[in-house]
């Protein structure tokens, strides 16, 4: 259990010291290719949910984040004897809302830098606990999914089927 939580304060402190450099030298809308005009630095705040998802103000998702940064450790307690994976996603999920809800409620909203994109057609704006997040989120629905498809395959019905 000590591990997991390791991993989320780890994307905690990686997330922050990216922001806090990003903050130190660039200057807000400031924005430096990185790999051409794929990958760019791009130093944009975010008063939304990730990826500039707007829906609400700013007490709404600081009160969001911390109920669902609370539901989340909860749940990790709750399946401390489940899968190692099950509880690295959540431990994932667990570190970039608080990476994310730390600059929610010190600063007023989220500092993005990662901007990746071919022209004008370009991803919205993240950071690193967004990457967390949506990394816990993958490994937790390929699990279902994987889980699910698993048990169909496993399932013996030898009832006859009714409609033939």
């Amino acid at each position: 259990m000590l591990r997991l939580f390791l991993i989320s304060a780890i994307v905690v402190v990686i997330d922050q010291a990216t922001k806090l450099l990003t903050k130190e030298y660039m200057r807000l809308g400031m924005s430096k290719q990185v790999l051409g005009n794929f990958v760019r630095y791009t130093y944009i705040e975010n008063t939304g949910m990730a990826f500039g998802i707007s829906i609400g103000n700013r007490t709404f998702f600081t009160i969001f984040s911390i109920i669902a940064s609370a539901i989340i450790l909860a749940y990790l307690f709750k399946t401390r004897s489940d899968r190692f994976f099950v509880r690295l996603s959540l431990a994932l999920i667990l570190g970039g809302a608080i990476g994310n809800l730390i600059d929610r409620v010190f600063y007023g909203s989220v500092v993005d830098f990662i901007d990746i994109g071919i022209g004008s057609l370009r991803w919205p704006v993240f950071n690193v606990a967004d990457i967390a997040v949506t990394g816990g989120m993958i490994i937790l629905l390929s699990l279902i999914i994987f889980e699910r498809d698993r048990g169909k395959t496993h399932t013996h019905n030898t009832q006859p089927d009714p409609l033939n």
